[in-house]
């Protein structure tokens, strides 16, 4: 395995673990605020599984600039 690899599966794990300890420690304090299913947490574990670590973190970034208080939200899954 090339370093290249080795790092993007590092970064890739490190980013999802981080994902999940906030699901498990931080989440359930702050109550359920996400207007979308799956949460936005869980979308996007799911877009950086699916699409990688790059196209996954900007899918993440544009449904949580979507997640405010007037938008309807809804089931959006990635695409």
């Amino acid at each position: 395995m090339n370093l290249k690899k080795i790092f993007i599966t590092s970064v890739k794990k490190l980013l999802l673990n981080s994902i999940s300890l906030y699901q498990l420690l931080l989440s359930p304090f702050l109550g359920r605020n996400c207007r979308f299913y799956p949460t936005c947490s869980a979308y996007t574990k799911e877009a950086i599984v699916k699409k990688g670590i790059f196209k996954g973190v900007i899918l993440s970034l544009w449904r949580i600039l979507r997640c405010h208080p007037y938008s309807k939200g809804g089931f959006d899954p990635v695409k």
